[in-house]
């Protein structure tokens, strides 16, 4: 089965109630478990995750992360071609809201012949990436 790519903001939602993309990550996150689609994310996503959830929602909220669902994941682990290739793709955007995270997203979704993502940034969707639907 093909994998779904979870982003920062797939991860943020599916701990967040009060996040307008809660139900819809969290509905992605358990029929992908419950399918048996394999999950990836990127270290760049990791780390970034960790900052935005310690950051917003605390120690708790970031242990439980960490024990329960980053697991349940495949880590790409970036390395510096991977790095590069995100750089120059976010280089050559120029967008302002374009993270080199996401860009390393991309190039790893694309890389790995990846469709779907359990995340709410637009630039997934501008990129030809399917997201789970809002509820």
């Amino acid at each position: 089965m093909k994998a779904i790519f979870v982003d920062t903001s797939g991860f943020y939602a599916f701990l967040d109630g009060t996040d307008p993309f809660h139900a819809a990550a969290r509905a992605a996150f358990e029929t992908a478990v419950e399918n048996g689609r394999p999950l990836v994310t990127t270290s760049y996503v990791l780390h970034e995750s960790w900052a935005v959830i310690q950051g917003r929602l605390g120690w708790e909220a970031v242990d439980g992360w960490l024990d329960r669902i980053v697991p349940v994941c495949e880590v790409v682990w970036v390395d510096s071609l991977l790095h590069e290739l995100g750089a120059a793709r976010c280089r050559q955007a120029r967008e302002r809201r374009l993270s080199l995270t996401d860009c390393v997203s991309i190039e790893t979704m694309r890389r790995r012949g990846l469709t779907e993502s359990i995340a709410s940034d637009e630039c997934f969707a501008r990129e030809g990436f399917s997201l789970p639907t809002r509820s």
